[in-house]
């Protein structure tokens, strides 16, 4: 007689994809520190409290790119996908905001549009495989 069991879960391609793109914009998130670190250059730029909220969320975002790579745990998922997904919003007033130069709207649409493609890859269900025991 064969039973049927689940495998435990595994991370797809598009899983550790996902998890490589979120890393990449967490690191790039906590390197917003040195906006407020750095010296007043007197150009208009993100409160300090957006700057600071936007360090925390890139480094929760890398703790639990590793956590979830590690496990493959789908908790660890949603909390890259949740921190992602704020970090996002705290960037979206550039786009709508006067007298934000062309360049940086550029960059920011372009940074929301890779959170959105990292949070689907991410949150995305491998096709789960059983095995005859």
């Amino acid at each position: 007689m064969s039973r049927t069991q689940a495998v435990p879960p595994t991370l797809s391609r598009k899983n550790k994809v996902g998890l490589g793109l979120a890393a990449a914009l967490g690191l790039l998130d906590t390197t917003s520190a040195g906006g407020f670190l750095a010296p007043d250059s007197g150009e208009p730029g993100p409160p300090v409290g957006i700057l600071v909220a936007d360090v925390v969320l890139g480094l929760i975002t890398v703790v639990a790119v590793v956590y979830t790579w590690r496990t493959a745990d789908r908790t660890g998922s949603r909390v890259v996908a949740g921190s992602r997904i704020l970090s996002a919003v705290t960037a979206l007033p550039a786009l709508f905001v006067t007298g934000v130069a062309a360049w940086v709207v550029a960059v920011v649409a372009v940074l929301i549009v890779v959170t959105v493609v990292a949070t689907a890859l991410v949150l995305s269900r491998a096709v789960p495989e059983t095995a005859l025991t």
